[in-house]
């Protein structure tokens, strides 16, 4: 919005304390505050939705893939074919058996669930999630038949086992016996901890090679799963399509919605809600805008009816306060803007610091599922809060400004 020179010089006055003028000063003050804080408020808890899910997202698939083929029973004998089928199809990079079982460790008298994970020696190796997350030892040390295995940090914090200790996995496929079936129990040496970052898995996962836990849970050549990985994770339902016909009679497929529903519908509905009851404090901000202006044009009563009578237009005299009122509202959110990303930028210190002030456990990762607080801003997030901070600014000016385009100066300079 283009103003004229002396629309300018008023528009400038108007945003300055004037004599008798404090209160009116002072509400534009906080609803310049109030904005602030509503923009960074919003930037601050939408970028840490997305990158709790996109941590989530990362951290998981990273592990189990896109989508699984599960067999009935537990069991895939036939899955080679399976990986063969798997990738001849269009849209699938990858396809990779695996084993996972739930089973019982103890060390030194301490016993924890866990869950065993088979994995191919190459697979292991190149495996992101894993190999740049390891904390000590080495993921060399996992050969077939080594008897080495790799286990999550929590849960070696648990066992209190280190590397170079052993662990006892105990297996409920066992001898049967006349007295019934007896647990198996097979040592392993500790090779490598690993930290992923989502609890869940460093507190239950032990990655060992996919013979040695064929051979610990007596599955012959089978394996558990296949996972998959496709082009587009969005799409991934789309793409395994004609793989889930071919496989359908051998086993299902479960994809990462699927498998993760509730953890991401959660995310989804908790992101939407947290928007929305946010975007109400900016919305109280621009009520403070709407009333200071109100105030303003009030006490300015008389200076907007001797600029009537000197030849200002009614459309000068709007653009004069939607000006006033747009750039409290401007600068509001571009100081919400800098404060959401300082904060973001310093979030664990921020959280460290009002942990050790209140003594309590703000980011406890059994309940939280990661070990550190996400962020990940999203651009058009970004620039849509600032539209919409802006627009509602906007409209809050315009009964004020047309208030003020209305003002009958004979009525107001009548008795002066």
């Amino acid at each position: 919005m283009l103003l004229s020179p002396y629309e300018a010089m008023i528009a400038r006055r108007y945003l300055l304390p004037g004599k008798g003028e404090g209160f009116i000063f002072l509400v534009a003050s906080i609803s310049l505050v109030a904005v602030m804080l509503g923009v960074a408020a919003l930037i601050i808890v939408m970028s840490v939705m997305n990158g709790f899910r996109a941590e989530l997202f990362d951290k998981i698939v990273g592990l189990n893939g896109h989508a699984v083929v599960q067999g009935f029973g537990g069991r895939l004998p036939d899955w080679r074919d399976i990986v063969a089928q798997a990738k001849a199809t269009p849209g699938v990079t990858s396809a990779t058996p695996l084993i996972e079982q739930p089973l019982m460790a103890s060390h030194d008298g301490r016993v924890e669930g866990i869950l065993v994970r088979g994995m191919r020696v190459e697979d292991i190796r190149t495996n992101t999630a894993l190999k740049t997350k390891v904390l000590a030892g080495r993921l060399d040390a996992l050969v077939p038949g080594s008897g080495n295995v790799a286990i999550g940090a929590r849960l070696a914090e648990a066992l209190g086992a280190q590397v170079g200790g052993e662990i006892s996995l105990v297996s409920p496929a066992g001898q049967a016996t006349p007295f019934g079936t007896v647990p198996r129990i097979v040592s392993y040496r500790v090779a490598a901890i690993f930290e992923i970052g989502v609890y869940d898995y460093d507190k239950a996962f032990v990655v060992m090679p996919i013979s040695d836990a064929q051979t610990l849970l007596l599955m012959g050549d089978s394996v558990g799963m296949v996972e998959l990985e496709t082009t587009n994770a969005d799409k991934v339902g789309q793409i395994l399509a004609p793989l889930e016909r071919k496989v359908g009679a051998r086993g299902v497929i479960s994809d990462w919605r699927s498998m993760n529903s509730a953890l991401f519908e959660a995310l989804t509905v908790e992101r939407v809600a947290m928007f929305v009851v946010l975007s109400i404090i900016i919305l109280v901000a621009v009520f403070n805008i709407l009333s200071s202006l109100i105030m303003l044009v009030r006490a300015k009563t008389r200076d907007i009816a001797i600029l009537r009578t000197m030849g200002a237009s009614r459309e000068s005299l709007i653009r004069i306060f939607v000006v006033v009122g747009v750039t409290i509202g401007a600068l509001g959110t571009a100081a919400g803007l800098i404060l959401g990303f300082i904060f973001l930028f310093f979030r664990q210190q921020v959280i460290g610091g009002v942990q050790f002030i209140t003594g309590q456990n703000l980011w406890d990762p059994s309940i939280r599922f990661l070990t550190e607080l996400p962020s990940k801003p999203d651009p058009v997030e970004v620039i849509g809060i600032a539209v919409m901070a802006l627009l509602f600014s906007f409209l809050a000016t315009l009964y004020p400004a047309f208030k003020a385009a209305s003002t009958d100066p004979v009525q107001v300079l009548r008795y002066e």
